[in-house]
């Protein structure tokens, strides 16, 4: 197949969609992270011409994407590019023309990985690789490498490992290609390298298989722990969302804590969980978990299912959005897809959710304004910045509100000594009045039902 063959008819056959991408433009991750760029790469993203994407954002978006996540793993990424094509080739993905002129491209930046973002086959890689000379990863590769690199507990190592090794599961063929001039067996039976490789395959079925017993020990201990929570009656707020949204921010906003925060895909990945005091409300545990991404690979929503089970069990699912991405309704609708994936929002939507609109110090005044009023208009929504701290305090009252149990007004009477239960009440009621007679503390509480079944076996 010729280069005109396979590529879109029009502008851009005459020129390729090739740009190199600037210092600038790279946003100082190398700072940002604390090190210096690692291998030179060149990103591609095919898209298929002269079909109605069912995408909602464009290719520039998704390749800016792309770009961002090449760069979250301090790729030294030296040029990025559209291909367009007419047909998927089945060896190569994309057709001999463009392929010629992006091993030119490889060559002109030393570049020494090629990223495409789209799902390959192991023989198309192969086959890339043999023709670009260069290492060649597809976007589920990528981004188990970024999961590889953050991973910081030993949950989160089992997960990304388990993921990893699904992944390469069905493509250790092409590892072991240097076994050709050996012979399996005895004689000539066998074919090549075939001992080798069905050995790794027994060697990675039975550690895939160890790392699923450990994670559903993993999933019971969790289980064990959200057991606990609600014997004491305390509510969980799960905050979800596209990858740099700004949930890590607004959970150390919220928390006081210093959860690592940074403009960068998938900062964190790890899930954190504080207990945070709500006007009227008393205790809330706040959950922060791993970010979501367009085309998240099936292998790690399998692998995190454990983690994310938090999400499924939250009595308030807080859906952080980037507000100021020009891509923010397309982010929306992918982490929807991936909640509706893992069962936690049916017809009527199961647990309940509030729309947390992030980032409002980076709106321009007439769209700061738009959603200013967009938030008025519905109790489901709320307009913040996690950063300046913007909207955090209304946030905190709608999350009371919205968290709040029917409660009665209870007469307690206690004498001054009695400072555990107190203290008890202060913390988990809402003192309407108190007053002191004849050596007696005389209150009027509200409490919730379960919050009066404890007071009673304080």
């Amino acid at each position: 197949m010729t280069q005109s063959d396979n590529l879109a008819p029009g502008p851009a056959d005459d020129a390729p969609a090739l740009r190199p991408v600037a210092e600038a433009d790279r946003r100082g991750f190398n700072q940002d992270i604390g090190a210096s760029f690692g291998a030179p790469a060149i990103v591609v993203h095919p898209v298929r011409s002269g079909r109605p994407s069912a995408e909602a954002r464009s290719a520039e978006a998704r390749l800016e994407e792309i770009v961002g996540l090449a760069l979250a793993i301090r790729l030294d990424v030296r040029a990025a590019e559209i291909v367009k094509l007419r047909a998927t080739t089945p060896g190569t993905l994309i057709g001999k023309g463009q392929l010629e002129r992006l091993a030119a491209t490889v060559q002109a930046h030393d570049a020494e990985v090629v990223i495409m973002d789209a799902a390959i086959t192991p023989v198309q890689q192969k086959n890339l690789e043999t023709a670009l000379k260069a290492k060649v990863i597809d976007r589920t590769g990528l981004i188990l490498e970024i999961f590889g690199e953050r991973a910081a507990t030993a949950e989160g190592r089992l997960q990304v490992e388990l993921a990893h090794l699904e992944y390469q599961a069905g493509r250790l063929v092409r590892s072991w290609t240097h076994l050709e001039r050996q012979r399996g067996g005895y004689g000539f039976l066998g074919g090549p390298g075939e001992t080798q490789i069905e050995t790794d395959r027994r060697l990675l079925r039975d550690r895939i298989s160890r790392l699923k017993k450990e994670l559903e020990s993993v999933r019971r201990t969790r289980a064990l722990h959200r057991a606990r929570r609600q014997r004491t009656a305390d509510p969980v707020i799960a905050l979800v969302g596209y990858t740099n949204a700004g949930k890590s921010t607004l959970f150390n906003q919220l928390t006081g804590a210093k959860v690592f925060a940074k403009d960068l895909l998938f900062a964190t990945l790890d899930p954190t969980m504080r207990a945070i005091r709500l006007p009227g409300q008393g205790r809330v545990i706040l959950s922060d978990t791993v970010g979501f991404v367009s085309d998240l690979p099936t292998e790690l929503v399998a692998a995190f299912r454990a983690t994310l089970e938090e999400v499924t069990e939250a009595d308030l699912i807080v859906h952080v959005r980037d507000l100021a991405h020009p891509d923010t309704e397309a982010q929306s609708a992918d982490v929807m897809a991936v909640l509706e994936s893992l069962d936690v929002l049916d017809g009527e939507g199961r647990v309940a959710m509030l729309e947390v609109l992030n980032k409002a110090d980076l709106l321009d005044p007439e769209t700061h304004e738009v959603a200013q009023e967009r938030a008025a208009r519905r109790d489901d929504c709320v307009l913040v910045s996690a950063r300046t701290g913007e909207g955090v305090d209304r946030l905190k009252a709608v999350l009371a509100r919205r968290l709040a149990a029917p409660t009665a007004l209870e007469t307690i009477e206690l004498h001054p000594s009695d400072g555990r239960r107190l203290a008890w009440l202060h913390a988990n009621g809402e003192i309407m009045s108190r007053e002191d007679r004849a050596g007696m503390i005389n209150l009027k509480v509200r409490l919730t039902e379960q919050a009066r079944a404890q007071f009673r076996s304080l």
